[in-house]
């Protein structure tokens, strides 16, 4: 069966087998199969062909809509913790230890590693030194998602109070070359502790205290997955934060 939806936007568009199919990266007589035989694409190549025609993957190639198949056990996940009170600190520490290439911090406050570990602020210094780019965002102690939190997790304006701590605690790394300290106002749905191709995600709970949430380490594998999403979140939110002056 022909796929007459996608050959109508093809030719509103004005696009041809070839050009389709040079934009997508795959042969011309693919494309005529997805047109005469409504073939459907690799997921992949389906959406890089739904982008090149500004129409929705879904509406193209209803077939994608199907879920796949879930895993037992991401390859990604390292770890999962059911609470992060289980969680060593020795295991945040260590693994900002070994980054040779990027640190990334997206907390609210975050202030227990500076209280089981009085040194953060100097490893961090340290891991810098070593051509390491480091950034680290915390949250606004002014904005109203902060404060929200502190009422959600029962925890009142003490969460605005450890975000201003957690200020304090990083404003030395100021004049360290290499290190970045940003304040953002957004909703955290996760905090997130990234060294290189390893990331501790602690979710958030409704309710619950950050200490009391789940926490998962992950490990980037070769092709894209969960690692990604939270990196490419940080990026977003680093994006909108501010800058602290010095």
């Amino acid at each position: 069966m022909s796929n007459e939806h996608l050959r109508a936007v093809m030719a509103s568009g004005g696009w041809t087998h070839g050009s389709l199919a040079q934009a997508a990266g795959v042969d011309p007589k693919s494309v005529e199969r997805w047109v005469n035989l409504g073939r459907t694409p690799r997921r992949a190549t389906a959406l890089k062909a739904a982008e090149t025609l500004g129409e929705d993957v879904h509406a193209l190639w209803p077939s994608l809509r199907q879920a796949r198949s879930a895993r037992a056990v991401s390859p990604e996940l390292v770890a999962l913790y059911d609470q992060r009170a289980d969680l060593p600190v020795s295991v945040y520490v260590d693994l900002l230890a070994a980054a040779r290439e990027q640190i990334d911090v997206l907390v609210y406050a975050a202030v227990f590693l500076h209280e089981a570990y009085p040194r953060l602020t100097d490893l961090l210094g340290e891991r810098a030194a070593e051509g390491c780019s480091v950034r680290i965002a915390l949250g606004d102690a002014d904005s109203t998602n902060v404060q929200q939190r502190g009422h959600e997790e029962k925890f009142g304006h003490g969460i605005e109070s450890r975000c201003r701590l957690a200020l304090i605690h990083y404003r030395p790394l100021l004049e360290v070359p290499g290190i970045e300290l940003r304040t953002h106002a957004t909703t955290l749905y996760n905090s997130v502790y990234r060294a290189d191709d390893q990331v501790l995600v602690n979710a958030h709970v409704w309710g619950v205290n950050a200490y009391g949430a789940p926490v998962w380490h992950l490990r980037r594998n070769s092709s894209r997955g969960m690692f990604d999403t939270y990196a490419e979140s940080f990026n977003a939110v680093w994006e909108m934060a501010r800058p602290v002056e010095g």
